[in-house]
């Protein structure tokens, strides 16, 4: 089946729209509506998204890929921070009845309330991210909705290499390695800026992250802890990072020695199954 796209999803059917309800495009949101169809339909071909599928969606704007989401999925709520565009989403919800949307903060709105509006919690985050939170609420999400079983989401190129990177390589780092506990990336295609009205000055990315995780969700908190402060001072060793965060140095050098980890190695590179194991380590050692 081929995916669905978008009837909004051209620069003449996004200036009418946005003419009809007399509205402009906010930099301080980083509004920049996409307009390529074909965009649209790589997303859906990505999300794969199931017909009792529940959808979340973060920064809808005029509703682009929300009327693609709603051809395919059960439910789509979606989460807008700007009052002006709350007649265009109330349009949508008035002709699609699986469509509820709710104006706020994505960040502040309890996950509780979420899954009232979408009939049950989410199983799918699939959103043209707005790029200045992008980061914070792919995480966020993923750490606190354990329901969501994948994101799709476009994000700043710079962001997307983040989530990508390996061990070792120069964008790896502390949020590579906390999003790797929790989930693990299955995709990713490249956007380029002539794909948005109007085109914003950076490189865009659609990833595909799908939850696959590495501890039980408790260990989550605690491994994450361990990796901040095993980054927190980036350029010094592990050792070093993580007295300096208020580990016990002796603490330290037994936990790296049962876990093979050398004390004088960076932060950048470990796995992040390696900061599963010394948190494990470190736990044993307060415990003994």
């Amino acid at each position: 089946m081929a995916a669905t796209g978008s009837p909004l999803a051209s620069p003449g059917a996004t200036r009418a729209l946005l003419e009809a309800y007399g509205l402009a495009t906010k930099h301080s949101l980083g509004q920049n509506f996409l307009v390529n169809n074909a965009v649209i339909e790589k997303i859906m071909a990505l999300a794969e998204l199931a017909p009792n599928e529940r959808v979340l969606e973060v920064g809808p704007g005029i509703g682009t890929l929300t009327l693609a989401l709603l051809a395919e999925a059960g439910h789509v709520v979606s989460v807008e921070m700007d009052r002006e565009l709350e007649p265009v989403l109330s349009a949508h919800a008035a002709a699609h009845p699986n469509f509820s949307f709710i104006m706020g903060d994505a960040l502040r709105v309890p996950a509780e309330k979420i899954a009232e509006a979408a009939g049950g919690a989410p199983t799918a985050l699939v959103s043209n991210l707005p790029y200045n939170v992008a980061a914070t609420i792919i995480l966020a999400f993923m750490q606190t909705m354990p329901e969501l079983r994948r994101a799709v989401v476009m994000v700043q190129a710079e962001v997307a290499d983040r989530i990508c990177a390996a061990p070792g390589s120069r964008t790896y780092g502390a949020y590579t390695a906390k999003l790797a506990l929790l989930g693990r990336v299955t995709g990713r295609f490249e956007v380029g800026p002539g794909n948005f009205m109007p085109p914003p000055h950076v490189n865009s990315a659609v990833v595909r992250i799908d939850r696959a995780p590495l501890v039980a969700p408790e260990l989550v908190a605690p491994v994450s802890a361990v990796i901040d402060a095993a980054f927190a001072q980036r350029r010094k060793t592990i050792r070093n990072s993580m007295s300096a965060s208020g580990y016990d140095k002796g603490a330290l050098d037994a936990a790296f020695a049962a876990c093979g980890i050398a004390p004088a190695c960076r932060a950048e590179t470990l796995a992040p199954e390696d900061f599963v194991r010394l948190a494990g380590a470190l736990s044993r050692q307060n415990q003994s």
